[in-house]
Order: C-alpha cells, then structure tokens, then sequence
C-alpha cells in the first residue's frame, strides 16, 4: 500500500502546489511510482505546473460522483512515466467533495501507487479537511513570515485533531518544509530566521527552499522545478526534501549558511 501525504499550509501563496510538483517528479525519478492529486476544486493550478491543462478531460469530482472511473481521469506525465496527476474540477464547487467519495478514492490510488501526494487548498475549509483527512503524513509549508508561521501553526492543530489517525489515537507524521528563504534578508531581519520558525512549529524540518527565479520559470513553461531545471538550487533543495520524505537523514543546508551549523540543527529539531 502506498503513502498518503498532504501539502499544506493555513496561508495562500506559499508555494503548496509547486512543491506538490516538485516533490513528486523527484520522488518519480527515483523510480517510485507517483500521483499528485489537486484538491483545490474550483481553481485548479496543479495541472498548470505539470504542463498537462489541455489533457484534462475528467477530473476529481467526475469520479467520486462516478460519471468516470478513476483510470479515465488519471493522466500521466509526458516526461515520466511513473508519474500521474488527477486533477480538480474547475466548474463544481468543494461541496461537490464528499467524505465517503475521497475516501474510495485514496484507498484505491494507495493500492496502485506508491506515492499519493495530495495539493491541499489553503485555509481551513472543506476541501482543505479532505484533503487531509487520509493522510499517513504532512508536509506543511510555510514562508518565513509571522503570518505564514501562525496559520500553519493552526494546521498543526488540525492535523493532530480532524484526521483518521487522529481519530483513531495516532499522531500523523508532519514535515516543516520552509519556502521562499533569502538568507542575507534573514541576517538583516527582514524575515524570521530559519531556528525561529522551527523553535514555534517544533516539526522536523524537511528542506529548505531558496528564494529564485527558477520556480518561477519553470511554472511559466508547465513543468515542476525537478524537471524544469534540475541544477538549479530550489530544485535540489527539492530532490534532498524527497529523500528525507522517503526516509533518508540527511543534513539540510540553509543558504547562506555553513552546512555544519545547518546539519546541528536539523538533527536537534528532528530528534
């Protein structure tokens, strides 16, 4: 059975649906088998970043109402082939997202793949719930800005709270993945530090994303940064994020920052 895993965050714009790209072609490229499911219905932006809008022809809602089966809506990646997406509806609303619906839905993606990532909506509606509510872990993914931190702090509390494994006793496994960092402007205090994010989430820290242009670009032209351009910095701050997703320790760099002082942290927060 597969892993079921969330991105998250309380706050829009943080960059949930390109890290839902990015982690899941690099998590393909490493022959896993991979499907990236956008639950924000009503917008629909993973499709976009995957470069796959004009193939969308069922979407999430169909088949959870059964006007498809889960094959038909399912599409795979052109450059991937261990890699799928199963896109939102743009036309329907989230009332059109049932509990018992997504349920049947993760269930059966977890038997075909290896890896169901799931792009969760901001905030702490309906379709955020859902979205979360079968996850085995999170990835919640903040900004290093006051804001950022406090609304993702509250989806701490609803992950430990409104999940099957919450229901059940457990404490679903959840990852800080830190976006959009500048490390000069961090030094000048125009944005919290790396510790002091860490030090008022209290997660393990799963990467660290740089401030850059390449994400950017690579979602103008339709592919996650992990394909787009894999030299780049944020993409191999991506492809480091997927290993330790996959169970791999490994020391986090922060940029602008000595690794060794970096890897003392990472170990200190993850323990």
């Amino acid at each position: 059975m597969g892993k079921v895993v969330v991105v998250t965050s309380g706050k829009g714009g943080v960059g949930k649906t390109t890290s839902t790209a990015a982690l899941g072609a690099a998590l393909a490229q490493r022959n896993e088998k991979v499907v990236v499911v956008d639950f924000d219905v009503g917008l629909r932006n993973l499709d976009l970043v995957m470069g796959a809008e004009r193939r969308v022809v069922y979407d999430l809602i169909n088949v959870i109402q059964g006007d498809a089966k889960l094959p038909q809506a399912l599409i795979r990646d052109k450059r991937l082939e261990t890699l799928y997406l199963l896109p939102a509806s743009q036309t329907r609303d989230k009332d059109n997202l049932t509990a018992e619906g997504v349920e049947q839905v993760i269930g059966e993606l977890k038997r075909y793949f290896d890896w169901v990532i799931c792009d969760s909506p901001a905030g702490i509606e309906r379709g955020a719930t859902l979205a979360m509510r079968h996850a085995d872990m999170a990835v919640v993914v903040t900004n290093p800005e006051v804001s950022s931190v406090r609304d993702s702090d509250r989806i701490i509390g609803l992950l430990d709270a409104k999940t099957a494994k919450a229901e059940r006793g457990e404490r679903i496994e959840k990852h800080l993945l830190l976006t959009r960092y500048d490390g000069a402007r961090a030094q000048r205090g125009d944005m919290l530090k790396v510790d002091d994010v860490l030090e008022i989430l209290s997660i393990p820290l799963l990467g660290i994303i740089p401030e850059s242009m390449d994400v950017l670009r690579a979602s103008n032209i339709g592919a996650p940064v992990t394909l787009a351009d894999t030299r780049s910095g944020a993409a191999q701050a991506y492809f480091a994020a997927a290993r330790r997703l996959a169970g791999e320790v490994l020391p986090v760099e922060i940029p602008g920052e000595k690794r060794g002082i970096l890897g003392k942290i990472f170990a200190r927060r993850a323990a």
